[in-house]
């Protein structure tokens, strides 16, 4: 069974930088995306990157901004998140699957981590 344990949230200001990260158990051959959820709002895609080659998507709110990245040789993939704005306040949720089709959709993955809080103020 993969597990994913996601790190790297805090608070920050707007205008700030926050790098997440999430490491999987099992990560060969997995592409992995970033999900988001805010108080009494469904859980929204962020972004997504295929096991091989490393091919990218991201949500139109986060584009110019955000950045997914893998480190296959350490199991991990990583957010970087920069110029963050209050709007960006959530539950940041890692996930993975081995069929990129569904690529922003949650029903698009088979495994969840359990969830980093961001939160930024204005």
């Amino acid at each position: 069974q993969v597990q994913l344990v996601e790190s790297g949230g805090g608070l920050v200001q707007a205008g700030g930088s926050l790098r997440l990260s999430c490491v999987a158990r099992t990560f060969s051959m997995y592409h992995m995306g970033w999900f988001r959820q805010a108080p009494e709002k469904e859980r929204e895609f962020v972004a997504a990157i295929t096991w091989h080659p490393d091919n990218t998507r991201y949500a139109d709110s986060v584009k110019g901004r955000f950045t997914i990245s893998r480190d296959n040789a350490k199991n991990t993939v990583y957010l970087q998140m920069n110029n963050l704005k209050p709007d960006d306040t959530a539950v940041y949720y890692c996930a993975s699957t081995t069929k990129f089709t569904a690529w922003d959709l949650v029903s698009g993955y088979d495994y969840w981590g359990q969830g980093t809080q961001v939160t930024v103020t204005s």
